[in-house]
């Protein structure tokens, strides 16, 4: 199995320097991971350290609250593909899923995903660690009736990141065919291996080089 292939390698810290950045570029192309993750003011660069290689440039929006209005999420998202993007992680409004407001949580995914070109894949960010099992599964369903590729634990900036138990109740929900991304907190060859066992089809973590290196041995 190409392990690689799962990681989103991933630095969202809010002072993340240049170097710091090209050094995640520079390990995401000598490990083939399938992404970079990072802030959208960093996406046109990480593009140009990318530039044809394997390793797509993925960004957040509406980062990490998912509050910001549905218009702004959406000229953010088309921002960042100008800049050269390829998969964008947003974050739902999540009181508006607590408010049993799905029309709104759903019809804002979809105008996301009507903004961007079809190849762009665009991540659904739940943040679970807010949520019931009811409204995972309300929030999971949303985000596939809206056209995405995926749903996604968390931004890892809330109180607690992914569960294989979060996983597995997503994996269920959505069915075989759609992504499910595990991140926050996956730091170990054990806690990667589990979330892929349970059902996740992308990590991630800023821990992408350790995973690997443990995995290698």
């Amino acid at each position: 199995m190409n392990y690689a292939s799962y990681i989103d390698h991933t630095l969202l810290k809010a002072d993340a320097s240049d170097e710091a950045i090209d050094c995640l570029c520079e390990e995401a192309k000598q490990y083939h991971f399938a992404s970079v993750c990072v802030n959208p003011c960093y996406v046109a660069r990480c593009y140009e350290n990318l530039k044809g290689t394997d390793v797509k440039v993925c960004t957040v929006i509406g980062f990490p609250l998912g509050a910001n209005t549905s218009r702004l999420k959406e000229n953010e998202a088309k921002e960042a593909v100008f800049d050269g993007a390829e998969e964008v992680d947003m974050v739902i409004n999540i009181s508006r899923l607590k408010a049993h407001d799905d029309i709104y949580v759903r019809d804002e995914i979809a105008r996301l995903r009507k903004g961007l070109r079809k190849d762009v894949i665009l991540k659904v960010i739940i943040e679970t660690c807010l949520l019931t099992d009811e409204e995972k599964v309300r929030a999971c369903l949303l985000a596939k009736e809206a056209g995405a590729d995926f749903v996604k634990t968390s931004t890892g900036f809330s109180t607690g990141g992914a569960t294989k138990e979060d996983i597995a109740l997503m994996r269920k929900t959505v069915g075989p065919d759609m992504g499910v991304k595990a991140s926050g907190g996956i730091r170990t060859k054990e806690a990667f291996l589990e979330m892929i066992e349970a059902g996740a089809s992308r990590i991630g973590t800023s821990s992408g080089v350790k995973i690997i290196e443990e995995l290698n041995k």
